[in-house]
């Protein structure tokens, strides 16, 4: 029987393994899967205690959005109720939607700032339209800055979407030119979100850990604290296949013959590689350590030009780094205040005059304790009451830069000093795929001419969607698994928002109000 080799612990990784179960037949016993670190779930492993930090709560789409995520996680038991798929717990996210935030977006006197007007000038508009409608091509290698004038990043929708999908403006044209296409109907939703599902559990719990248990009852074999170091491939260009993988265990080095018929499929890079958890007193480390998970990448793409260019995406840390941090406190004042300034249980407020482009939320997280939580999209910067960049910050000196943009009483912010705990997270990668780009330099899923190698991931190319999701990690995996085997099942058309004159319409109605 043919054996399956999944490179990484992430979604991807893990929805490879799915589909090679569902849709390829292979028994759960020949697949094996590869993670360096000692837990599964890629960037989405966010479990620990309370100490360590949390996580933010999963967001999900409808599934007419995220049919690929919606389809695989349709067989697999949700963990509060094993005769409930996931994707039913998806669809009844719908209910915890919220109907309309009360508040988004927090002026520099703070005041809270209306969201009916998108702040767009007729120029504004018009390059808006261009970027939309100019071909995928044309924006090759192009920056977002490179296409919209210094007013449009100071417009509330810029705000709005911005904060709402990580985006720079430095930051790929191509990138942002697919998020709007796929998006666009979130425009009149965009201050609530209320298009988007929230789970009332983190994405680890939510969507991991039921899909571990299902891999693990079927037999798979997970092994961590073993990363893969190398790929031996055939001789010549013609035909890509994989003959070997080099991996270590244990300090010790091991080689895999991959036998004719046996699958590969890595996934490239690593979002929250490298990331560093600092405490209350003390700012995460200047230098985390870094692990292997670009390293393959280096190597397999040496010499060849059709597996892409890492250098684009892991050599440019001050414009892909994302800076977090999590609150634990046993006094709900703040989070109440923080609720109900925010519409509800999810909401969440962004900064528009901080120097770190602040946003904090409240919501359901992971580990039990962690009542808000908050990111920076500009941590480089000095703040604008603690004269340092957050990445240089304990959790008590963001805590304090972020009470300074609320206007608190000075005894609810006391209380919110005394009773909280804050732990910060410096993440060098997070933001690595929205990087300005150019065609080629992310491979296709199945490289043409590959026999079993395919790649999966963040960082594999696929045609229209977009990148920074679990769709993307889950439509690459189902990709590769039907392309290397030769399925006639292939992935759902990607959802094309921008094809529906009624979304046309409110989107430009939206972009037109005032």
């Amino acid at each position: 029987m043919a054996k399956a080799y999944l490179v990484g612990g992430g979604v991807a990784a893990l929805a490879a393994a799915a589909f090679l179960i569902r849709d390829g037949g292979f028994d759960g016993e020949d697949i094996h899967l590869f993670e360096e670190r000692r837990r599964i779930g890629g960037s989405l492993d966010t479990d620990g205690t309370a100490a360590d930090g949390g996580a933010p709560p999963a967001r999900v789409m409808p599934a007419s959005e995220y049919p690929c995520t919606h389809d695989l996680f349709s067989a697999i038991p949700s963990l509060d109720d094993p005769g409930v798929s996931v994707a039913q717990r998806m669809s009844a996210g719908r209910g915890d939607s919220a109907p309309g935030d009360v508040a988004r977006l927090v002026g520099g006197d703070g005041e809270i700032v209306g969201t009916r007007s998108m702040g767009f000038t007729e120029r504004d508009r018009l390059e808006l339209v261009r970027c939309l409608a100019t071909p995928e091509r044309h924006l090759d290698g192009r920056r977002i800055g490179d296409c919209f004038g210094e007013h449009f990043f100071t417009t509330t929708f810029w705000f709005l979407w911005s904060s709402t999908f990580a985006f720079q403006p430095w930051h790929s044209a191509i990138e942002f030119r697919r998020s709007l296409r796929r998006f666009l109907h979130l425009f009149p939703e965009l201050p609530s979100l209320s298009g988007v599902h929230r789970a009332r559990r983190d994405a680890y719990g939510f969507l991991v850990r039921p899909l571990t248990d299902w891999l693990l009852a079927h037999g798979v074999t997970l092994h961590t604290g073993c990363h893969v170091t190398d790929l031996g491939l055939a001789p010549g260009r013609a035909r890509t296949r994989v003959e070997r993988i080099h991996l270590s265990r244990d300090g010790r080095d091991e080689r895999i013959e991959v036998a004719r018929g046996d699958l590969v499929l890595v996934t490239l890079g690593s979002l929250t590689d490298a990331a560093g958890h600092g405490s209350h007193t003390a700012a995460p480390p200047p230098r985390p350590h870094r692990s292997d998970a670009w390293l393959l990448w280096h190597r397999l793409a040496r010499g060849r030009d059709d597996f892409g260019d890492p250098a684009v995406f892991d050599k440019h840390i001050k414009e892909s780094r994302f800076a977090s941090f999590t609150v634990t406190t046993g006094d709900p004042a703040f989070r109440t205040a923080l609720e109900r300034c925010a519409g509800g249980e999810g909401g969440r407020l962004t900064f528009t005059a901080s120097n770190w482009l602040l946003t904090i939320a409240a919501g359901p997280g992971r580990p039990e304790g962690v009542t808000w939580w908050g990111y920076a999209l500009r941590p480089g910067r000095a703040g604008d009451h603690t004269p340092k960049p957050m990445t240089m910050c304990s959790g008590r000196e963001i805590l304090d830069e972020v009470l300074h943009h609320l206007p608190l009483d000075a005894s609810l912010a006391a209380r919110v000093r005394e009773t909280s705990t804050v732990v910060p997270c410096l993440m060098p990668y997070v933001t690595s795929p929205l990087l300005a780009r150019r065609r080629d330099d992310r491979p296709a899923v199945v490289p043409e001419g590959s026999v079993n190698l395919a790649f999966i991931g963040q960082f594999a190319e696929v045609p229209d969607d977009v990148t920074f999701t679990v769709e993307y990690s889950v439509r690459t995996a189902r990709t590769a698994v039907a392309g290397l085997l030769g399925l006639d099942a292939r992935p759902p058309a990607v959802h094309k928002a921008h094809r529906d004159p009624r979304v046309l319409a409110a989107a430009v109605e939206t972009m037109h109000q005032r």
